[in-house]
């Protein structure tokens, strides 16, 4: 790639738009489902994904289910985006939204 491509590469995705939001997994073997919140919702899974297989995700009860039912058995579903700007109020409100998806779904919060 040509230092000025990659420049441009670079520069596009520093400004690209990013989606904050709730999202939720699913494992329907288990029928359990997990609710979090992420910075960035298109990299969220990727991340998680990686956490399980490592086995070192922090929520024991997410990490036991990925561990006896597999990857194949979760499924990840993006609810909610925040558009919320200031950093203290966004924190808030995606703790608001955690809360009222996890209620709605009967998930456990993580």
């Amino acid at each position: 790639m040509r230092i000025d491509a990659r420049k441009a590469a670079v520069a596009a995705y520093k400004e690209r738009k990013v989606a904050t939001g709730i999202y939720a997994l699913h494992c329907g073997p288990a029928g359990q489902s997990w609710v979090g919140f992420a910075p960035d919702l298109s990299t969220i899974q990727n991340r998680l994904w990686f956490m399980l297989r490592a086995g070192g995700h922090r929520h024991a009860g997410l990490q036991r289910a990925w561990t006896a039912h597999g990857a194949d058995s979760f499924r990840f579903e993006a609810l909610e985006a925040v558009e919320e700007d200031v950093a203290n109020v966004r924190d808030r409100v995606l703790k608001e939204r955690r809360a009222h998806w996890s209620a709605k779904l009967g998930a456990e919060e993580i």
